[in-house]
Order: C-alpha cells, then sequence, then structure tokens
C-alpha cells in the first residue's frame, strides 16, 4: 500500500476531529439522533454537487446499490447513532479510544473476504497505534476513576456497526471498481438518511425546529461541522479504502483518538498532558514503521 493511501487516511482523521467537536457540543444540545440526521443530509447534498458538477456518475447493478445503502443504515446510521450518544456520555477523545480494536474486525474481515495477511511489519505498527489509546484510557481512569460503562458499551457497538459497513462497503466498491468514492458516499448517505427518516416517525426529533432555532453561528457551526467530519472524512477515508490493506488503514484511523484529543485541549484551554506526549511518541514509531 502506497504512502498516499495513508496521508488520505490521516487526513480523513484529522476532519473528523473537528468534526466530532461540533457533533459532541449539538448531541448534547439537542439530540444525537438530530445531529446525525444534518450531517447525513449535508454530506449527501454535498457528495450529488460534487459528483455532478466534477465527476460521471456511473451505472450500478441494484444488488451493490442494496449493499451501498445498508452499509449506510448499519455504518453512518445506527453506527454512528450510538458514536455521537458515546460522545455525548464520553467525550469524543474517550469514545475514539473504543476503536483502537476495530483493526481486529477489520483485519478478521480482511482475512476471509479478501484474502488479506497482516505482516509482521504491519502487526507492530498497529500496536504502536493501540498503545496511543491505551494511554488515553489510562489517562481518563486517573482523572474520574469511572469507566463509564454505560458510553463504553455504546462505543463498542457503534463500532463494531461501523466495521461491518466498512466491510460491505468494501466489498460492493471490489464489485464495481469504476465507482467514485463520492457516489458510493452519495448511496450510503441515503440509507442513512432513510434510517433517520423512520426513526422521527416513531420518536419525533424535530429536525427543521430545531435547525431554525439556531443562531446564524450555530447554523454555520453545523453545515461546516458535517462538511469537514462527513463528507471530507468520508470522501478521503473512502478513497483509501477502495485499495487499502483493511487492517492497517483501520490502525491508522486510531490517530483519530489523538486529533480529538488535541482539539478537546485547544477548546478547553488545557496544556497537552504527559500522557498525549507519550501518545504522540508511540504514534510517530508506529508511522515509522508502516512507512518503511
Amino acid at each position: 500500500m502506497n504512502n498516499e493511501v495513508y496521508i488520505l487516511a490521516l487526513g480523513a482523521n484529522l476532519c473528523f476531529a473537528l468534526g466530532s467537536q461540533v457533533f459532541t457540543l449539538f448531541s448534547r444540545r439537542i439530540s444525537s439522533t438530530w445531529m446525525n440526521f444534518i450531517k447525513a443530509t449535508v454530506a449527501l447534498v454535498a457528495f450529488g454537487l460534487t459528483v455532478t458538477l466534477l465527476g460521471t456518475w456511473h451505472v450500478i447493478e441494484v444488488n451493490y446499490f442494496l449493499l451501498f445503502l445498508f452499509s449506510g443504515i448499519i455504518g453512518l446510521g445506527m453506527g454512528d447513532i450510538l458514536l455521537l450518544k458515546s460522545f455525548s456520555e464520553m467525550g469524543p477523545g474517550r469514545t475514539l479510544i473504543i476503536f483502537s480494536f476495530q483493526p481486529l474486525i477489520l483485519g478478521a474481515g480482511g482475512y476471509f473476504l479478501f484474502n488479506q495477511t497482516i505482516d509482521t511489519q504491519k502487526f507492530w505498527a498497529i500496536l504502536f497505534f493501540i498503545c496511543c489509546v491505551v494511554i488515553f484510557s489510562i489517562e481518563s481512569f486517573r482523572r474520574d476513576r469511572n469507566w463509564q460503562i454505560k458510553g463504553i458499551l455504546m462505543a463498542i457497538g457503534g463500532m463494531t456497526l461501523d466495521a461491518t459497513g466498512l466491510l460491505i462497503t468494501r466489498y460492493s466498491f471490489d464489485h464495481n471498481p469504476e465507482l467514485s468514492s463520492l457516489e458510493g458516499n452519495f448511496y450510503r448517505c441515503i440509507g442513512a438518511i432513510i434510517l433517520f427518516l423512520i426513526i422521527s416517525k416513531i420518536r419525533p426529533v424535530k429536525i427543521y425546529d430545531n435547525f431554525v432555532k439556531l443562531v446564524y453561528r450555530d447554523k454555520l457551526l453545523v453545515i461546516g461541522g458535517s462538511l469537514l467530519g462527513t463528507f471530507l472524512s468520508l470522501s478521503l477515508y473512502l478513497k483509501a479504502l477502495q485499495s487499502a490493506h483493511l487492517a492497517s488503514l483501520s490502525g491508522i484511523a486510531i490517530t483519530g483518538t489523538i486529533f480529538s484529543a488535541i482539539f478537546e485541549g485547544i477548546i478547553e484551554k488545557r496544556w497537552p498532558s504527559k500522557y498525549l506526549i507519550a501518545a504522540f511518541i508511540f504514534f510517530l514509531i508506529g508511522m515509522k514503521i508502516i512507512m518503511l
């Protein structure tokens, strides 16, 4: 896997870490379902306009179209609802700690579905990335003396659903090599929005009313966060996903935890802790190994 893939993945994580600060704010203020619907809608419009104006729409068989929809329902829909609920419970930095175990799921999926293997070099790189988030876990426990089981369970559920959605997406891309990542994301967003519309019928979340009540600055913040954390993040990540080694790519995705911790520190006006510095050291070692 060439270095361009890793750069794309790191860019995706940086965008998501920025967006997650906005997602956390409005999930706490309004609801995670409302925030998920808004970010999926903004991303859908952005993907559709980008493909129409700058790209080309390709024909896709109905069964693969439905697979993209399904991956959006469980990954961008159900998975992200749990993810944002966990954000509101524990904060984005702590929640993304749980995602350190996603390489195990994607690695197993890559092995059984795509005949991928993990060589020793990739294994050690993933191990160093996992060490990064273990350090954050220790810091959280030392500070609060509370593992927050509810938030952890929601994060595990969100992580598992997200990984399953990514495996389905990769399978669909493998059978549609001409399809761009933007088109795949467009179809996935449709699936997520379908789920949110069903949920809103069962349990109204006042999507429009809550949006128009926001002041102008908050509206821009919600839209900007959605563009960064969903549109740009997914564009870069699925572009990398199309040709990447799944477990290694997911290992890099763990670095989103570090980015989130940095942005949380900036927002809360805190200096980097010794744990953050130690995590950066492990991160740099892991990147050095994986780039060899």
